[in-house]
């Protein structure tokens, strides 16, 4: 994710960092391709009476907006979804965490541990939504007795939240727990099994490809013929114009794309790593644990992965 400072908003116009721009330069070339065959042989098809107009493609072009703006709706959802769970876990996780320390405050070796079964959960989502490795991530923060068997599971991320219901179910068999508190902490871990069932359904369910498809054939014969439509009247001033509409269809295309899958690492994905980075350090803190990790911070091109 892209996260910057408020700047001027001429000099916003310029960024690169961030925008989609990037993504589209080489069709955006294409367009300045055919708006430069259309300048040349524009004389050339016209003794053939081959002739466009613009009030085809107005009413397109109209169209087109109207799907481009339900499809950015909807990659919008899933986005503001997926952030949702994860503010959803970081807000149940606190609370799990809180609520054994008022219960049970003397037992600090058992509040490590559950922290780290929390901390492990998190970063575990993290990486299955990703597709990446998560062994590394393990191996650092679950107590050695339980990485084993996380790690052989293919599973990981659910092995880590049945592991963390055992903790909570020996307490209650200990006596420990009344039926009221085992059910308040046990609320928690429900919480806990939501975002990760809301996660692998965002995840595992992308925007129906036919729909996709069928807007980005629309999408690119509008831009390839769009020239032709408009040299008649602009001549020269063609590729300037048609690149510029095209700029509009196309970055709109790219952006829902992008937002399609809002667990990657593109510059508008979930900063995943960071939200799992400041989840570690708000547990730890509870525990009243140092050192603390290192903050996650932007890099130089204020991208937070």
């Amino acid at each position: 994710m892209i996260i910057r400072p408020n700047q001027h908003w001429f000099l916003r116009l310029f960024d690169w960092r961030g925008s989609v721009l990037s993504k589209i330069t080489f069709r955006l070339g294409l367009n300045v391709l055919m708006s430069i065959i259309a300048i040349a042989f524009y004389q050339w098809y016209e003794q053939f009476g081959i002739h466009l107009t613009v009030a085809p493609f107005s009413l397109l072009g109209i169209a087109i907006a109207i799907f481009l703006g339900f499809r950015n709706n909807a990659s919008y959802s899933r986005f503001v979804e997926a952030r949702m769970l994860w503010g959803t876990l970081l807000i149940a996780e606190r609370t799990l965490l809180r609520q054994l320390q008022n219960l049970l405050p003397e037992e600090k070796t058992l509040h490590r541990h559950i922290t780290q079964y929390l901390i492990a959960f998190s970063w575990s989502l993290k990486h299955q939504l990703r597709h990446t490795d998560a062994t590394a991530d393990l191996y650092r923060i679950l107590p050695k007795s339980a990485f084993a068997e996380v790690n052989a599971s293919p599973m990981p991320t659910n092995r880590i939240l049945l592991l963390l219901g055992h903790e909570i179910g020996q307490l209650r068999q200990a006596g420990r727990l009344s039926d009221v508190t085992y059910k308040m902490l046990d609320n928690k871990l429900d919480e806990l099994a939501h975002v990760l069932g809301g996660c692998e359904r965002i995840a595992n369910t992308p925007v129906p490809f036919a729909y996709t498809l069928i807007l980005q054939r629309t999408v690119y014969l509008f831009c390839t013929l769009l020239p032709f439509a408009l040299v008649a009247d602009l001549h020269y001033m063609t590729p300037f114009v048609s690149v510029f509409i095209s700029y509009t269809f196309l970055s709109w295309d790219s952006l829902a794309e992008e937002l399609e899958d809002p667990f990657g690492t593109t510059a508008n994905d979930l900063p995943l790593s960071a939200i799992c980075n400041s989840i570690e350090r708000s547990l730890m803190e509870m525990n009243d644990q140092q050192p603390l990790p290192a903050l996650h911070k932007p890099d130089r091109y204020f991208n937070l992965t």
